[in-house]
């Protein structure tokens, strides 16, 4: 039935030079239904389906019926919410204007962090800031020339102070990713933690600050494009940190969860703590200044004794030190009180943190995971991290907005199920596809069918335009031994390289572990002198990435940061082996306690936790093969298990429908074909 959706999705589809997409269409439709009645739509669209214009044309439609509403996006990577900021939005926004007669007024609301700090941009400038030359021309001098890392992070400062002050001139915003280039640690002498900024009335610079700004134009903008971390802060603060909205589209969900324990997990280092004591030092008692110090050989020592494992015992030596860290991170809050030095309120911000940190820390609650972690460079620190998120995605979000959830991946193993459960959305309260959410709650009392109506959710698969049976191969190397704990086995690394022969290089390989991307990577460059096969920590990954793509017969190796975002449609990727099911690890304790969990409360937790994780990665893995109609290639996964283990099922239904086979000839010949149609021959 044609609808104003209906109008701004052709519209803004002829804009861009597009054609009709069936599945895109259902989507609008759908999403329609849902900012109309209510409820919460699951809806899978796979690659080539266009789902950012698939969810704005409603988005739209719906913003000019309710003037006065608000509806919020979030995204959980930069890269789609630069793509939506700046070519999906205003392209439908041209599109509803043309058709609606009204122009929806749109903003990208991040955190504090991502925009530069006044207060820290002008503390900090020291005569430098007057150089003839300019801070950015002297970067770029010095990264030209290898200099030393010292002196390119002054020169970034530099750059990044005296681009905060013409933002400040010409009203910007001061966001990170309009920046002059620059690291980590530049920005951070630029920008100030959420906890250290002193606050509009207090900062003075407050009247010229970027993130009120930020926040304005945001308040007086009916579309919102923000990130996942921002949209759990704004949960678990009580809606604290975007303004108040009434629609929801949360893309790229099938990492939401991870998103959002990420944003509700806390860290806490010896480094943090003598970090923070030595910028309290000036300030107070030696006596207090040295016990506080002396705290990060304390935590230090603590750490090093504890095993690397999840903290339960209430008694333990490490959970002890917590207390005293505590105790000891208050005297020195209450010793920064009372005075309004800028430098000194940030101070007693800062140890604020190790205070709360640390006492969430001892306090072991039931629906925390505290645990020893341990990296090689910076030795062992505590994570704090929620045991569930569900309960705080179901109370806090869906309970209070109706929500659309897209991706590519949302249906594992030939359901919603389990990825509904994940975020707090049970089976028992799915609709039919199409009923309304109202219809939800009939034969009930008014307030608990509302309930009822604000929970209940339906999931839709739209498809995707590609063919996957008649345009890719999934081989399964079912007579290859499982994969073991001591890295990538002889049989497999042969199974590598015979297929990276067949497919002329063009191979993006997954590994489980940066010891089998080496390992693999050593094998083939030793069997295929003529191949060139980069593998991940050659260089930085981007130069690496831009190389697949743009030298055909380059092959790609590497670990978890490939598995999903590498887009390289054509000839340049005609294999994609993945040599291991990518389970978490299994002393991870985080997952551990969640598998627990579940367990305890009567379900399956390894199917829940360890075997859905599994399935998203394998599925955004696979993924990376068929970007465009005209694709064509194999999947190999070398690890049998995917086709004898009782759980093979669950995830082989969460892959593209690829034609599956086990027959290594098979994928062998077709790659062949491959390769040679691709050189021409």
């Amino acid at each position: 039935m044609p609808s104003r959706t209906a109008d701004i999705l052709a519209a803004a589809v002829a804009a861009i030079g597009g054609a009709p997409r069936p599945g895109q269409q259902r989507m609008a439709a759908e999403v329609e239904r849902v900012f109309t009645t209510g409820g919460h739509l699951l809806v899978q669209a796979g690659t080539g389906t266009g789902k950012s214009l698939g969810y704005l044309a409603p988005a739209l439609d719906y913003l000019a019926a309710h003037p006065g509403d608000r509806l919020v996006i979030a995204t959980a990577t930069l890269a789609l919410q630069a793509q939506l900021a700046g070519a999906d939005i205003p392209a439908a926004v041209a599109a509803g204007e043309r058709v609606l007669g009204k122009r929806i007024t749109h903003a990208v609301l991040k955190g504090r962090s991502n925009y530069a700090c006044l207060h820290k941009v002008r503390q900090g400038a020291g005569p430098e800031q007057a150089a003839l030359l300019g801070g950015e021309e002297v970067a770029d001098t010095l990264r030209a020339h290898a200099a030393d890392a010292a002196s390119l992070l002054g020169a970034e400062v530099v750059a990044l102070r005296a681009w905060a002050e013409e933002q400040a001139v010409s009203d910007g915003l001061a966001d990170r990713d309009a920046a002059p280039p620059h690291t980590p640690a530049a920005w951070a002498q630029v920008s100030v933690p959420v906890r250290e900024c002193l606050g509009a009335a207090s900062c003075p610079f407050g009247a010229e600050c970027f993130v009120e700004a930020s926040r304005e134009v945001a308040r007086n903008s009916q579309l919102i494009v923000t990130n996942h971390a921002l949209l759990a802060i704004d949960a678990m603060h009580g809606g604290t940190a975007l303004p108040e909205h009434a629609r929801l589209v949360i893309d790229e969900a099938h990492e939401l969860v991870a998103r959002v324990t990420g944003a509700a997990s806390v860290e806490l280092s010896p480094q943090q703590v003598e970090r923070v004591a030595r910028r309290c030092r000036e300030w107070l008692a030696e006596d207090l200044a040295e016990e506080f110090l002396d705290l990060a050989d304390t935590l230090r020592d603590a750490l090093d004794a504890a095993p690397a494992d999840r903290l339960t015992d209430p008694d333990a030596p490490l959970v002890q030190t917590l207390h005293v860290v505590r105790e000891v991170a208050r005297r020195v809050v209450s010793a920064l009180a009372g005075d309004d030095e800028p430098e000194r309120k940030q101070a007693a911000a800062a140890t604020k943190e190790v205070h709360d940190v640390a006492g969430a820390m001892a306090a072991l609650k039931d629906s925390d995971v505290v645990w020893v972690s341990e990296r090689e460079r910076f030795g062992r620190w505590l994570v704090l991290a929620p045991l569930d998120v569900a309960g705080l995605l179901r109370e806090r979000v869906f309970s209070r907005t109706p929500t659309v959830l897209t991706s590519a991946t949302l249906q594992l193993g030939g359901g919603f199920e389990a990825v509904a459960a994940s975020l707090g959305l049970r089976r028992d309260e799915r609709a039919a596809e199409g009923v309304p959410s109202s219809a939800a709650g009939e034969g009930v009392g008014d307030a608990e069918a509302e309930a009822e109506a604000a929970l209940s959710w339906t999931g839709l698969d739209v498809g995707s335009p590609f063919d996957y049976a008649r345009q890719g191969i999934l081989y399964v190397a079912d007579r290859l031994p499982n994969p073991g704990r001591d890295g990538i086995g002889a049989a497999a690394l042969a199974e590598i390289a015979e297929l990276v022969w067949a497919a002329g290089g063009r191979t993006l390989g997954l590994f489980a572990s940066q010891r089998n991307a080496e390992a693999a990577a050593r094998h083939c460059r030793a069997e295929l002198p003529g191949r060139t096969i980069l593998c991940q920590g050659d260089a930085q990954l981007s130069e690496l990435t831009r190389r697949f793509v743009t030298e055909p017969e380059t092959s790609l190796f590497g670990t978890l940061s490939l598995w999903q975002g590498v887009d390289v449609p054509g000839d340049t990727c005609l294999l994609v082996i993945i040599d291991k099911i990518p389970f978490p690890r299994p002393d991870e304790p985080l997952l551990q306690a969640r598998q627990r969990a579940v367990a305890e409360a009567g379900g399956n937790g390894f199917m829940a936790v360890a075997a859905t994780h599994a399935a998203l990665l394998l599925a955004q893995g696979a993924g990376r093969l068929i970007r465009r109609v005209s694709d064509r290639g194999v999947v190999a996964v070398l690890d049998p298990r995917l086709r004898r283990a009782r759980y093979g099922g669950f995830l082989r239904a969460s892959l593209p429908g690829f034609w599956q086979t086990t027959d290594r000839e098979v994928a062998v010949a077709a790659l062949r074909r491959l390769a040679a149609a691709a050189r021409g021959d």
